[in-house]
């Protein structure tokens, strides 16, 4: 039997792949949901939405799908640059007045009072590719750059030193009095471009970030379930976060009837503060693979979807380290992929996955996703388990993708 394009028997060896991993205790519970030349190939719920209270995951389960965010916060920056209100490559000083006249650190792992001025100002483009010169990797801010995590994700990154309840402007404010770590476009430094591409996006549209993805996004899409804060009559759907107990096991993060996100947060995080469901992020997913279209409604350019989807490291910038993370087969980070806009770009298939061309990203509490123009195929994988997006720690998100290609039958 096949299903768009599918092998049945062989699609059923992800639900067993997942269940495992739930009866071996290293996840609790799995939604998965996979599409194919537009038609829905499979959809599964496996494990608990609550171990405790032994309450089944369901397929309408919310998720805090983290550095997920990331994506849907590019595009949102894409249609203010479609409508002509910023340009890509235009310094964003007007806009974001705190980040002009940067100075730059004269060496990474130097004393912050030892700077040398920017080369040139950041730009729209530095933020979508993480390039503006400062965020998460290992150098001397990178202690002053954690504390700037906002709620509700500090505390699932177990960062408790944060200042968590700076409003956007104290936050633009505190960010603009660290130099920069390297020159604008230089190197790829994670998360802080996204969090300001938030603020940015508010600014420049004069609207709350939440409102303009409820209005431009979500709404268009039919994303209903996706959001930066539960609703009281949602929360009952929230999983319960884990994270990994020393000497194995696992210890909640979050809990439903006590989570941070019941409370509107004080500054509303583009690079990881967003809730949604599978069904809601393979829409999203599914208009990028359309090229910007879904269901009939255009959201996107096809050229803004190409431009977001085109890895723009130079060779030079995919040989430098991200930390010590590697690739699933144990290439450094940027060996096999590049970076787009809020997405990573496979430049290479390795093994039984993801063609070239493809794009991704996941989220720190396991989740990941999956577009492959080449096969017409979207794919997303929520859990939520600290730290299983990276290969050191699982593979689930390797053995989720190996399950949904050797399935493919035509």
């Amino acid at each position: 039997m096949q299903k768009a394009g599918f092998s049945a028997a062989r699609l059923r060896r992800l639900s067993s792949t997942l269940q495992d991993y739930v009866d071996r205790g290293e996840l609790v519970g799995a939604v998965a949901m996979v599409h194919r030349k537009g038609e829905e190939a499979y959809a599964e719920a496996i494990g608990w939405q609550d171990q405790e209270a032994r309450l089944p995951v369901r397929r309408d389960t919310l998720f805090r799908i983290m550095s997920m965010t990331k994506p849907i916060t590019a595009a949102a920056a894409l249609l203010l640059v479609e409508e002509g209100k910023i340009r890509l490559h235009d310094p964003v000083d007007a806009w974001l007045p705190e980040l002009a006249n940067r100075v730059v650190l004269r060496k990474p792992h130097g004393e912050p009072d030892d700077v040398v001025p920017a080369s040139r100002p950041i730009t729209l483009h530095d933020l979508l590719t993480s390039r503006i010169g400062i965020g998460w990797e290992d150098h001397r801010l990178q202690a002053d750059v954690m504390k700037l995590l906002p709620a509700p994700v500090a505390k699932q990154l177990g960062v408790l030193d944060a200042d968590e309840q700076l409003d956007p402007d104290a936050w633009m404010k505190r960010l603009g009095e660290l130099p920069l770590v390297v020159q604008p476009g230089t190197r790829f430094l994670y998360h802080i471009a996204h969090e300001v591409l938030g603020v940015l996006i508010a600014r420049v549209s004069g609207q709350p970030l939440d409102a303009f993805f409820r209005e431009r996004i979500f709404g268009p899409l039919g994303m209903k379930d996706t959001s930066f804060t539960i609703s009281p009559e949602k929360q009952s759907r929230l999983s319960v976060a884990y994270a990994p107990k020393a000497g194995g096991g696992l210890v909640e993060l979050d809990r439903p009837e006590s989570t941070e996100w019941a409370n509107a947060p004080v500054f509303l995080s583009g690079g990881a503060g967003l809730l949604s469901t599978a069904d809601d992020y393979q829409r999203f997913g599914r208009m990028l693979l359309g090229l910007g279209e879904l269901d009939g409604v255009r959201l996107l350019s096809r050229k803004s979807v190409e431009a977001m989807i085109t890895d723009h490291f130079t060779p030079e910038q995919r040989a430098l380290p991200f930390f010590d993370e590697t690739d699933y087969d144990g290439s450094p980070m940027w060996t096999n992929k590049g970076y787009g806009y809020g997405v990573s770009v496979r430049t290479k298939q390795i093994g039984i996955g993801p063609s070239a061309g493809s794009f991704f990203w996941p989220g720190a509490l396991g989740s990941t996703w999956i577009a492959d123009p080449r096969e017409e195929l979207m794919a997303t994988l929520l859990i939520q388990r600290s730290g299983a997006q990276l290969p050191k720690n699982s593979l689930i998100a390797y053995d989720f993708w190996t399950m949904i290609y050797q399935a493919i039958n035509d």
